[in-house]
C-alpha cells in the first residue's frame, strides 16, 4: 500500500503535527515502508499457533483476591490538613 500527499497531510493534521517543507516526502516514504512491512506479516502462516503471553514457558503466578485497605491507611491520611480517622474531611461542595 502506497501513502499519498493528501494522506500524509491528514494525519499530520489528526495527529496535530506541523510538517515543514520537504518533511511530507520523507514522512509518505517512512509510512509507506511501515505499512509495506505490516503487509508482509499478514504473508505468515500462523494456523495452529497458539497465543502467547510471554517468549518464555512458565506459568502467570496468580494472587488470591482479597479486599483489603492497604494496611497503611494512616500514612496516606498522616499530611491531610483535616481528618477524620482514616478519612480525609473536605469542603462540602454539593447543597
Amino acid at each position: 500500500m502506497k501513502i499519498d500527499d493528501a494522506t500524509v497531510r491528514n494525519i499530520a493534521r489528526l495527529a496535530r503535527i506541523k510538517l515543514d517543507e520537504g518533511e511530507d516526502k520523507t514522512l509518505e516514504s517512512e509510512l509507506t515502508g511501515i505499512l509495506q512491512w505490516v503487509e508482509q506479516l499478514g504473508e505468515v502462516d500462523t494456523d495452529g499457533v497458539e497465543p502467547m503471553t510471554c517468549v518464555t514457558d512458565r506459568q502467570i503466578e496468580m494472587r488470591k483476591d482479597e479486599i483489603t485497605d492497604g494496611g497503611y491507611a494512616d500514612e496516606i491520611v498522616r499530611n491531610a490538613p483535616e481528618r477524620a480517622g482514616n478519612f480525609f474531611v473536605v469542603p462540602k461542595v454539593v447543597e
